[in-house]
This record gives structure tokens, sequence and C-alpha cells, in this order.
């Protein structure tokens, strides 16, 4: 636990020298996390040592995957999915189930897996990053639609593939009707939970008998969330379904909390992200790269130049955007954190194909991470409009105005 928060520490002070340097290159923070686990692990120097199975793996998973779609969840409140639904619900209504089934397709025929441990994989690879499209995202002259569009598919559809995960995970684990009934019940129980208890801490704050400081401000959703996380647990509802549920509800019945939150809670969510990575990386051996093979390799591509971009394409048919907003949009599909959690979820569970599933996912999202966290400001310079226009053109047509 020492070594391991030892280059935690050493890696995030490096992350945080570099911080601006990768905010203006090709250089990533995901990237340098995934890559210090991997240098660090069993893989090359051997310095942090883990298992799938060790407690400390599961636990920060949980922890990690809980608190980051808590703050998705807060992105976006039902005023902002009513106001600006028309092109983020192609991309999750259309997109991701698209995207999922050519997945799944890839991975039966392609790798010669079962169909329920296909659609397995392509419900976990669904789902995409919001860090890698930051550039694209922060970048003002990126059109508005097509930032909002990213911002808000990034956001929601984690939570919108986690029951796929669990239900796929739950049919090759071999559950009969009476387990897919309880998993039902779980996951029900886990939006209650997360429904409820923000909605009830937020009528209570705005009785008279109470009211937060400005100091403990950023404290009212965290406590909101440490509650749902404890009620959850207790009970056996999804820790994850709650969690999401619980930031959509702070973000529609409390704008005042969702705001103090916003920055306190990103910040959160991104350190248990980046010690979920460099944990990732520490589980990835060169022998786990090399165990799937070049049919693997090939899967790991195609999910990423053929999945994604086909459903999108597919997806927003006559939808008004432009060539290359759609050309941004079908590219910037990156495999994540969601994604490296499900795969850890899967690992952990026991099912025979388990140790297949976990090294495809991995292979493809090692390809994603490097692939897009390399890209995102290329594409987003690509916006440009001064890297368009050649500077004698501009010269000119100020000089035919005037």
């Amino acid at each position: 636990m020492a070594v391991l928060l030892t280059a935690f520490a050493g890696v995030l002070l490096l992350a945080v020298l570099l911080s601006s340097l990768a905010h203006r290159t090709i250089l990533s923070t995901a990237a340098l996390f995934l890559v210090a686990g991997f240098v660090l692990g069993d893989g090359a120097l051997g310095v942090v040592s883990l298992r799938p199975g060790d407690d400390l793996v599961a636990t920060l998973a949980e922890l990690a995957l809980f608190a980051v779609l808590f703050t998705d969840g807060m992105r976006v409140g039902w005023p902002e999915l009513r106001s600006a639904w028309r092109l983020p619900g192609r991309a999750l209504g259309w997109g991701l189930p698209l995207t999922l089934l050519i997945t799944a397709v890839g991975a039966h025929y392609l790798v010669g897996l079962g169909w329920i441990e296909s659609l397995l994989i392509g419900a976990i690879l669904a789902p995409t990053d919001p860090v890698f499209a930051a550039a694209l995202v922060g970048n003002e002259k990126v059109p508005p639609r097509l930032r909002q569009l990213l911002n808000v598919e990034s956001g929601v559809n984690d939570g919108l593939a986690l029951p796929f995960v669990m239900l796929f995970l739950a049919v090759a684990a071999g559950s009969g009707d009476l387990h897919l009934s309880e998993l039902g019940l779980e996951l029900g129980l886990g939006v209650l939970i997360g429904v409820a208890i923000p909605w009830a801490a937020l009528r209570l704050e705005r009785m008279r008998w109470f009211s937060a400081s400005t100091q403990y401000e950023p404290l009212n959703a965290l406590a909101i969330g440490l509650l749902v996380l404890a009620v959850g647990k207790a009970t056996h509802g999804n820790l994850f379904l709650a969690a999401f549920s619980a930031g959509i509800t702070v973000a529609t019945f409390g704008q005042p909390q969702r705001e103090a939150f916003e920055h306190f809670g990103e910040l959160i969510a991104e350190l248990f992200k980046l010690g979920a990575l460099l944990v990732f990386g520490a589980l990835i051996s060169l022998p786990l790269l090399g165990s799937v093979g070049w049919r693997g390799w090939l899967f790991a591509v195609l999910a990423l130049v053929l999945a994604r971009p086909v459903a999108i394409w597919l997806s927003f048919l006559r939808s008004g955007l432009t060539v290359r907003e759609q050309a941004a949009v079908a590219w910037f599909g990156p495999k994540g954190f969601a994604s490296v959690v499900y795969g850890l979820i899967v690992l952990a569970s026991g099912i025979a194909a388990a140790q297949e599933v976990f090294q495809l996912v991995a292979v493809t999202i090692v390809l994603s991470i490097l692939l897009h966290s390399s890209t995102d400001i290329v594409v987003a310079r690509w916006f440009d409009d001064e890297r368009e226009v050649p500077a004698w053109y501009g010269r000119l047509r100020r000089t035919n105005e005037t």
C-alpha cells in the first residue's frame, strides 16, 4: 500500500508539473498514468505488484466509478437534456447501441467469442471518456453544438451502458430468471436511492432552520454522495446507477449546490480516475498484450476505426452536421475510465471467458488512450479558422473589404 501511494504521489506531482505542457501538446495525463502503471508494475520493474483479485483493486475501482458517475450525472440535469437533446439524443439513442452491436459482431466473428461474451465486450467498450475530448470541448473555435454534443454524450453514456454490462455479465455467469430478477431489483433500488436521498437532502436545506455556510457549500453535494454510497452499500442497491441518478437529481433540483460542488467534485473524481488508471496499467504486462494474438489486435483497431465511425455516420444521417463535424464526433469515441472499471468488474466476476474479455478490453483501451489522447489537439486545431485560411488570402480579403 505504501509503495502504491508513493508511486501515485510521484506520478501525480509529475502530472501537475507537466499539465500546462499537456494542454498545448499531444501529451496526455491519462496516458502518463497508464504508462507509469505499466512501467512500475509486474510487466516491467515490478515495483508495484498487484493482482486483479486484490481487495485494493476492487475497492479503488468501485469508489472511482462511483465518483465519476456522480460528477457525470451532475453535468446533465433535466433542463439541459431537454434544451439540447436533438444531437446528443442521436449519439446516445442510436450511436451507443449501434456501437455496441458492431463491436459485438467483430468480437464474435473475428475473435470467436460467444454472442453473450461478445455483447458484454460491446457494452464495456461503448461508452466514451470526456477526458480525451477536453481539447475539443474547451476550444471556442470548435462549433458550440459539437462541443455540447460531445460533452453531453460522454457525460451520460457511462450510466446508460452500465445496465447492459450488468445484464450481459449476469447472463454470461449462467444466472437463471431468479438471478436476473434480483439484478433488476438491484438496479431499480439503485435508481430509487439516487433520486430519493438527494431530493430529500435538498428539500431539507430549503427549510428555514437550515442553511449551508459559504465555506461548507462545496461539501453539501459531497455529503449527499457519501450518504448515497453508504445506503447503497447497506441495501445492496446498485451503487453506480445510484451515483449517476444522484448526480442528475442534484443538477436538476439543486443548481446552487451543483455550482458550488462542480470544481471540487471534478478534482475528486479526477484523483480517483488517475489512481484507477495507474492500477490498470500495473495489471497490464507484455505477455497479456501478446496473448490476444493478431486477431485480438485487429479487433482493437476495428473497434476504434470502424465500430463508432459507422455507428455515428448512420446515427447522424440528415442531422445537419457538416462532414467535418461528423468526422470529429466519429473519431472521438475514446475508450477510457468507465471501460477500465467495467473490465476489472468482469475480470473479478469469475465467468469462464473473464480473462479473454479483459485482455481484449485492455488492448483496446491502451490503443485508444494512446491514439485519442495524442490527437485531440490536432483535431481541435482543424476547426481553427486561422489555420484553414492562408495568411496571404486573409490579407487580400481584408484589403478588398476596405
